[in-house]
């Protein structure tokens, strides 16, 4: 789960593979791509983007997510030029453009939906919705003793969808939290987070949602989990409350169904929850992670180096810690990185090109090392 605010609440916050038989992007629509970029979009200092293409136009886009096969995506959106009053889910094929046309909703349309995410037949999706409480969009508390808050709502549960939008299974019906789901490239598990303990932990389970195990134990906000290229570790964010104030106040909020986003480190971990470490330590947001196609790093979006919580660029880091770099130059809003299955594009969002508006759109960068 990671909530599109507008530009001046995101800059103040911190927020979801391979397949042996699929034929990569670049044996499919390469050409149309690179003849559809625009390379103005690339800030001179990105010198691992090679080509670039905007993808969305309005409204708040994010989480975009790739079929096993590469040939389309799933992403959340509240354009409200789509009739939207809070997050759905979209389809696209990886060659799309919506500046003149609304993508396919494949969620109901109903309730606030969040981290949609393709299994491996390529023909459904799992995704957290609150539909089966309120059809209706729930509140978005944004503040909470002066300080930015993100709402955990307790009728997320996990679902899965085909294409056509038609819900063919309910995984999860703990009371509780569940949500921010994400299959691993095998197609075997899923890892999602979870407040069935009391807390807010990762959890993994099989496609079909049997064989449900915790991973994490550890008091704080565990979430927004990927899998390895591997399927072997798991990289995710969390806090981790350590004084008494601190951890007063997260069990307090927690137990209004908050969380504060704004102090968040990266952690790696075997996907059993065993070897489990914390990967950064360098203050402010760090989140949105997702491995590097070589399995070696990591790329995250981060405001560490910012003095007043913007911007957010994405950064590369060895999974040892050492040698972070960084990937983008932006001067307000980049995250939710999301490599190809094939490892040469990356979608991520960003509020470069908005007109000086709040919008944030989907990108995608034809990837170089």
């Amino acid at each position: 789960m990671k909530y599109l605010l507008p530009l001046l609440l995101l800059s103040t916050l911190i927020s979801c593979k391979n397949s042996s038989e699929k034929e990569s992007i670049d044996k499919i629509n390469s050409e149309e791509i690179k003849t559809t970029a625009s390379d103005s979009l690339i800030y001179p200092e990105e010198t691992h983007f090679k080509s670039i293409r905007q993808i969305t136009f309005g409204g708040d886009n994010a989480e975009a997510y790739w079929s096993f096969d590469d040939k389309q995506m799933v992403f959340q959106s509240n354009n409200p030029d789509w009739g939207l009053e809070c997050d759905q889910m979209f389809l696209m094929d990886i060659t799309d453009s919506f500046m003149d046309q609304k993508p396919p909703m494949i969620s109901t349309g109903m309730g606030r939906t969040t981290c949609a995410y393709f299994l491996p037949d390529n023909k459904h999706i799992v995704y957290a919705s609150t539909h089966l409480a309120d059809e209706n969009c729930p509140e978005v508390p944004l503040r909470k003793n002066g300080k930015y808050v993100w709402p955990v709502y307790d009728s997320f549960d996990i679902f899965v969808a085909d294409l056509e939008g038609n819900i063919t299974a309910q995984l999860t019906n703990e009371p509780g939290y569940d949500a921010e789901a994400t299959v691993s490239p095998q197609g075997d598990k899923i890892v999602f987070t979870s407040t069935r303990s009391g807390d807010l932990e990762l959890y993994t389970m099989n496609i079909d949602g049997t064989d449900v195990k915790q991973i994490t134990d550890e008091l704080g906000y565990d979430g927004g989990a990927f899998f390895s290229p591997d399927g072997k570790k798991l990289i995710f964010r969390a806090s981790r409350p350590k004084t008494k104030e601190e951890i007063k106040e997260y069990k307090d909020l927690l137990a209004q169904g908050l969380v504060q986003p704004t102090e968040m480190e990266l952690f790696i971990c075997n996907a059993d929850g065993s070897d489990l470490r914390q990967l950064t330590n360098l203050g402010n947001a760090n989140w949105s992670p997702f491995f590097h196609p070589s399995g070696e790093k990591i790329l995250f979006s981060s405001n560490f180096e910012a003095e007043k919580g913007f911007p957010f660029n994405l950064y590369l880091i060895d999974l040892d810690g050492k040698n972070l770099e960084r990937v983008t130059h932006g001067e307000t809003f980049d995250a939710f990185p999301v490599f190809s299955n094939d490892g040469r594009y990356l979608a991520f969002s960003s509020n470069r090109n908005n007109g000086g508006t709040r919008d944030t759109n989907l990108f995608i960068a034809e990837w170089q090392d």
